[in-house]
């Protein structure tokens, strides 16, 4: 069960507290109780602890804001010197208590302004996408959602460290891009192309590293040589987590190649993957423009590459259509066919075994459209 699982990896986390470390533990349900109160770890007896945490189980409702509630009341005022922070889990959506958006957010945001952070884990379920944004963008604050109790067991007592411990904050990062037209932006969806903020973040956590990699993010830019001066330099400004400003500044040099180049196989992989969220975002919204009995006015694809239609909102929110049966038209077909041995090839010149299961979707597809859709 979900919550044998959840109370196993908590017990995994309290052996990462040391002495002078404070823990205290609140479950919630139709209403949240105080399994173990506030206090010091070098205090703790730890067969008892670990008793009452196993103890738990899981019956009733989901009152999270119950929960926030009698979490915020039992850790109190910020300590000085101490890292604060609620770790809220869970393994269903709200059903009690005040479920808006607002009513969780107003509480998070408050905690932060005292110096209390927050940080949410979904066991087996993914909180609604505007949430989740929402939630991500207050100070310290951070989401992640687990599906396999491997993964979650990983996610709490392994990466333990990089879940609560803030590198930075009002991190920013910006692009002076001299002679260069900045074209599309990916992985960052609030950068402003034409000042040349490429993103913002409110908080920033560490990633583990393994044999020398380091597992994260990437942003791509798509630029235009205009001038035959240019000149990039990328800027970061950001606060330290002990509160002092810092800023840093690189400039980047784009030398001649007269085919596809990648500094490393990280940058191919993003690449590759952004091509690819092109292709299927244009697939998508080509094939529910057609089921609609709509014209596509014009295709997704053409000799200079795939054009990703802008998405028009109709009744429903951008994340709450109506499930449509999945085709491959003959308009897609070729391009689906065709990106797919595209696709195989990269992945084994990146000899990253993750992309198998973009590999596998592709397949399925370029099968779909052998068979007529």
């Amino acid at each position: 069960m979900k919550i044998e699982i959840a109370n196993e990896a908590v017990v995994g986390l309290v052996g990462h507290l040391g002495p002078d470390d404070n823990l205290g533990i609140v479950q919630f349900r139709d209403v949240a109780r105080v399994v173990w109160p506030l206090g010091s770890m070098g205090s703790a007896d730890g067969e008892d602890l670990r008793a009452n945490i196993m103890g738990m189980h899981a019956v009733g409702g989901t009152n999270m804001d119950a929960g926030m509630d009698a979490a915020t009341l039992l850790i109190g005022e910020a300590v000085d010197g101490y890292e604060n922070r609620i770790i809220f889990l869970t393994d269903a959506m709200p059903n009690l208590g005040d479920i808006s958006r607002e009513g969780l957010l107003n509480t998070v945001s408050r905690n932060a302004e005292g110096g209390i952070y927050t940080t949410f884990i979904g066991i087996g379920v993914d909180f609604n996408t505007e949430l989740v944004e929402a939630l991500t963008k207050v100070r310290g604050a951070n989401y992640y959602s687990v599906h396999s109790a491997d993964e979650f067991k990983s996610r709490m007592v392994d990466e333990f460290e990089f879940m609560v411990t803030p590198l930075v904050f009002d991190l920013e990062l910006k692009l002076e891009a001299d002679g260069y037209d900045i074209s599309a932006v990916y992985g960052s969806p609030e950068a402003d192309r034409s000042t040349g903020e490429i993103m913002t973040v409110n908080t920033l956590f560490p990633s583990q590293t393994e044999g020398g990699q380091t597992k994260g993010g990437i942003i791509l830019l798509e630029l235009e040589r205009v001038s035959d001066d240019a000149v990039l330099v990328l800027s970061a400004t950001y606060v330290s987590a002990d509160g002092e400003p810092g800023e840093s500044r690189v400039a980047v040099g784009i030398g001649p190649h007269d085919t596809d180049y990648y500094e490393n196989t990280g940058v191919r992989k993003g690449v590759l993957l952004a091509r690819y969220a092109d292709l299927m975002r244009a697939w998508v919204l080509d094939e529910r423009t057609a089921l609609a009995n709509m014209t596509v006015d014009r295709p997704s694809y053409g000799d200079d590459g795939i054009h990703a239609p802008t998405y028009t909102a109709g009744t429903l929110g951008q994340w709450e259509r109506q499930s449509v049966p999945v085709q491959v038209s003959d308009l897609h077909a070729g391009p689906i066919s065709q990106f797919r041995e595209y696709f195989e090839a990269e992945a084994a010149a990146i000899g990253d075994e993750t992309l198998r299961q973009e590999l596998e979707i592709l397949t399925r597809l370029a099968n779909l459209a052998d068979l007529g859709g």
